[in-house]
């Protein structure tokens, strides 16, 4: 952990101990106006949201830390929840061309690959094995694949392990199937539930502001259309995920931007099952390399990053996940003392972080997990993808 981080995280524990939260929450400051709303069953606005970004005042940053923890101990107790599941990338291949992705290959490339479905159920076999009950899978938008061959996937993953619960594809995924086989996003929804397709994650959102999507992502789907695609997956009885990807050539005003849209689903369908925010990670992504971005959010925005979803989010989205691959472990627990609740993913292989210079991703023990909730006094439990408590561990 840095020198820098170490001396952000002593402050905000010292002032815990000292109960700072108690002492700024009963003042007229607007910040402490604004930390207290969740707790009066009143919601953040996305303007008091910019404000809570912007933070410096270290007694206000401690304040709100301790208030997200706090609600987070109200909303949803003191257990951390993790899933043993398994990642798989099924494909590089990609045309997009995405700034901020270093896992994509063009077709013929030595660094290419895309597995048969024969390699997928292999891998669900494997994950099976390793005490998975999920497998996650995502990949490149392969040129010469259509809507079909993700209900294939589905299928393969189903005739391996029928009972394997399928976390899998995007809303661009979603919307680029149901593009190439002329249907509507519902009715190809539907195909995927129809062949057993458990739950959808909602990434693929990055900043849904189209300013900043122009320059990171142009060739993906626009907000609007993300947006549609989330609500048809909900209206076919499906749930999501919902992320964040932050700290390239963002705001604070795009992050509760992007907070506001996702509460505005949210309080619309109710699909979402978790808020999951992704550092950026830079150092091999073409506008890291350009000049074009920075290196990712600073050690402060992310501690506020799960803080302000704690809050912003309260009464509606209750599961705030942390990224241990992204983050790597140590700075991750910390953060479940910030706001969050859970662990996330064993993943068992992960490529698109690796791939833009991350350090972590290949693979997290469910014994990991259970050490580093204890390690902060908290109960560590294994659940499903829909949070059912499967294994509770007590020290």
């Amino acid at each position: 952990m840095e020198d820098a981080l170490k001396k952000i995280i002593d402050k905000i524990e010292g002032n815990r101990i000292k109960g700072l939260d108690s002492s700024l929450s009963s003042s007229s400051s607007e910040i402490a106006k604004i930390i207290n709303k969740p707790f009066e069953k009143k919601e953040i606005s996305e303007e008091e949201a910019v404000k809570l970004f912007l933070i410096e005042d270290s007694d206000e940053l401690a304040s709100l830390i301790i208030a997200a923890d706090n609600a987070r101990k109200e909303d949803v107790g003191d257990d951390v929840t993790y899933v043993v599941n398994r990642n798989i990338n099924f494909t590089n291949i990609c045309n997009t061309y995405c700034g901020f992705c270093n896992f994509m290959a063009p077709e013929g490339d030595s660094r290419a690959y895309f597995l048969t479905m024969d390699e997928i159920k292999e891998k669900v076999l494997e994950a099976k094995d390793n005490g998975a009950t999920e497998v996650c899978m995502q990949g490149g938008m392969h040129p010469d694949i259509d809507g079909n061959f993700y209900v294939e996937i589905i299928k393969s993953v189903k005739e391996a392990v029928p009972n394997m619960h399928t976390h899998c594809f995007s809303p661009f995924e979603v919307h680029y199937g149901a593009e190439t086989l002329g249907i509507p996003i519902l009715d190809f929804v539907k195909m995927l539930k129809d062949v057993g397709h458990g739950t959808f994650p909602g990434t693929a959102a990055e900043i849904l502001s189209e300013d900043v999507r122009k320059i990171i992502a142009p060739g993906k789907i626009t907000t609007d259309q993300w947006v549609n695609t989330i609500k048809e997956i909900h209206r076919a009885g499906m749930k999501t995920t919902s992320t964040i990807m932050y700290g390239h050539v963002d705001k604070p005003h795009h992050w509760a931007r992007h907070f506001e849209v996702i509460r505005e689903i949210q309080k619309e369908t109710m699909g979402i099952t978790e808020f999951v925010p992704l550092r950026f990670i830079p150092w091999d992504t073409r506008i890291f390399k350009k000049g074009i971005s920075r290196e990712g959010p600073s050690d402060l925005d992310q501690l506020k990053m799960y803080a302000i979803s704690r809050l912003y989010f309260r009464g509606l989205i209750k599961n705030i996940q942390v990224s241990w691959v992204k983050q790597g472990p140590e700075f991750a627990q910390y953060c479940l003392t910030a706001g969050a609740n859970d662990f996330g993913g064993t993943l068992m292989e992960e490529k698109i972080t690796t791939a833009a210079g991350g350090k972590f991703g290949q693979y997290f023990a469910p014994e990991d997990f259970r050490k580093l909730s204890f390690e902060i006094n908290r109960r560590p439990v294994e659940r499903s993808t829909s949070y059912e408590y499967l294994k509770v561990f007590e020290n």
